[in-house]
C-alpha cells in the first residue's frame, strides 16, 4: 500500500504541473498574438528602409558623412546579443549563445570581441563564463517601445563613430511562424551597400542635400534595424514557450495516463493478494 500511495502522490505532483505548463501555454499564446501582429507590420517598413539605406550607402563616402559606411580593418568587434529575461521557451536561449560562441570562436578568432547584451539570459551566461559584457539591457522587454531600443542603438552607433569597434553584429531569433525560430547574425555596422548582382544603384539628386540625408535616414534606419531585431526575438521568445509549453503539456499527459495504469495495476494486485489471503484463511477454518 505504501507503493499505491507513492504511485497517487506521482499522479497529484504530474496534474499539478500539467494544469501550469497549461496555462503558461495559453498566456504565451495570448502574448504572442499581439508581438506577431507588431513584427508583422513593422517588417516590411524596416525591409524597405534598409533597402533604400543599402543602394544609397553605395554612393556615399566618408567626405559626405559617411560615417557609419566606413569599412575599416576588424580589429574590435560588437555583438549585439538578444534573448529572454525568462527561460522554459526549448531552446530559443541556447541557440543564441551558442552562435555567439561560433563567432567568437571562428569567424571573429583573430579579432577582441565585446558582448552588448538584450535580456538576462545572455547577460548572465556570458558574465558568468568571463566574457566581456559592456552592458547589459535586461529591462528593455518591460517598456519595449521605439525609443526605448533607439537609445541602445544610438549608444552603439556611438561607439562605432568613435572607432571603438570596427564592425557590429546583431544575433538574434527571426520569428517565422510559432513553431520556427531562425538564427541570424546580421550585420549592423557598417551599412553595407546592396550585394545583389543584378541590383542597380541610381544616379540620385538628392534633396535636400546629402549631407541632411545622411545625418537623418542612416541613424534612423539603424534604430529601425534594431527594434525590428527586437520585435522579432520578442515574438520568437513567445513562440518558443508557447510550443515548449505545449509539449511539455502532452507529456505530462502521456505521464499521467502511464502513471494510473500502474496505480490501477498495483491496486488490482493488492486487491487480489488479499481476496487469496481471505480464501485461505477460510479454508483453513474449515480444515
Amino acid at each position: 500500500m505504501a507503493n499505491l500511495k507513492e504511485i497517487r502522490s506521482r499522479i497529484t505532483s504530474v496534474g499539478s504541473t500539467m494544469q501550469i505548463t497549461s496555462a503558461m501555454k495559453m498566456v504565451s499564446a495570448a502574448k504572442l498574438k499581439r508581438a506577431q501582429d507588431a513584427i508583422i507590420q513593422m517588417r516590411p517598413f524596416a525591409n524597405k528602409l534598409t533597402e533604400l539605406l543599402e543602394n544609397l550607402s553605395a554612393s556615399l563616402d566618408s567626405s559626405d558623412g559617411g560615417v557609419y559606411a566606413q569599412n575599416r580593418e576588424i580589429k574590435n568587434v560588437l555583438l549585439v546579443t538578444v534573448t529572454s529575461n525568462r527561460g522554459l521557451c526549448g531552446g530559443f536561449n541556447a541557440y543564441i549563445l551558442k552562435k555567439a560562441k561560433a563567432l567568437i570562436n571562428e569567424e571573429y578568432s583573430n579579432a577582441n570581441v565585446s558582448i552588448l547584451s538584450i535580456g538576462k539570459k545572455s547577460s548572465e551566461h556570458f558574465r558568468k563564463n568571463d566574457f566581456n559584457v559592456i552592458s547589459s539591457h535586461d529591462a528593455l522587454f518591460g517598456d519595449l517601445t521605439f525609443e526605448s531600443v533607439a537609445e541602445v542603438a544610438e549608444d552603439i552607433m556611438n561607439h562605432f563613430v568613435a572607432r571603438d569597434y570596427d564592425k557590429v553584429v546583431l544575433v538574434y531569433n527571426q520569428f517565422k511562424n510559432a513553431a520556427t525560430q531562425i538564427i541570424m547574425a546580421e550585420n549592423f555596422l557598417p551599412v553595407q551597400a546592396a550585394e545583389n548582382e543584378g541590383a542597380v544603384v541610381g544616379d540620385y539628386l538628392f534633396e535636400p542635400t546629402k549631407q541632411e540625408i545622411v545625418e537623418q535616414l542612416i541613424p534612423k534606419s539603424l534604430k529601425t534595424q534594431l527594434f525590428k531585431a527586437v520585435l522579432d526575438s520578442h515574438a520568437s521568445e513567445h513562440g518558443a514557450r508557447m510550443t515548449a509549453m505545449h509539449k511539455a503539456t502532452d507529456n505530462a499527459s502521456e505521464l499521467r495516463k502511464e502513471l494510473t495504469l500502474t496505480y490501477n495495476k498495483a491496486r488490482q494486485a493488492a486487491i487480489t493478494a488479499e481476496i487469496l489471503e481471505i480464501v485461505g484463511g477460510a479454508e483453513a477454518l474449515k480444515g
